[in-house]
């Protein structure tokens, strides 16, 4: 077997490999009892709009970021001005710049599963400046 042929058959088992390979689960458990799927990192939370683009989630006023995509429980996108004042289980996803990007508003039954939530921990889930030993408390 010439050299050639040798690594063309490697690389063609390497494509198989990779091609083959399961897809990870981008979503949550929400799907079970909806139907709908959340991206991977998406986060609960409570949600009362402000004057748009501002919002109150969390406890913590938030901008919105630019084209923030907001679907409500029937998953059609809303404005953010139809939800002034109301109090709002929904689930949300960050930007890379830790804007909100994307909100759904949730049925009952997706508010009662589980998920995890933001509230009490720093924006973007980091602390830089804490080692992990005290984090865990030791």
């Amino acid at each position: 077997m010439s050299l050639f042929a040798a690594a063309a058959l490697l690389c063609l088992g390497a494509t198989v490999l990779v091609v083959a390979r399961p897809a990870q689960a981008q979503t949550q458990n929400e799907a079970t009892v909806s139907g709908r799927n959340f991206p991977a990192g998406t986060l609960r939370g409570r949600l009362r709009m402000l004057d748009f683009p501002r919002a109150d989630l969390d406890g913590r006023l938030e901008v919105l970021a630019p084209g923030t995509r907001i679907r409500n429980a029937q998953n059609m996108v809303v404005t953010g001005s139809t939800l002034l004042g109301q109090d709002l289980a929904v689930n949300y996803l960050r930007d890379a710049a830790g804007q909100v990007q994307q909100i759904w508003i949730l049925t009952p039954d997706e508010a009662a599963t589980g998920r995890a939530s933001a509230t009490g921990k720093p924006l973007l889930n980091i602390w830089p400046f804490v080692s992990r030993a005290d984090n865990e408390g030791g």
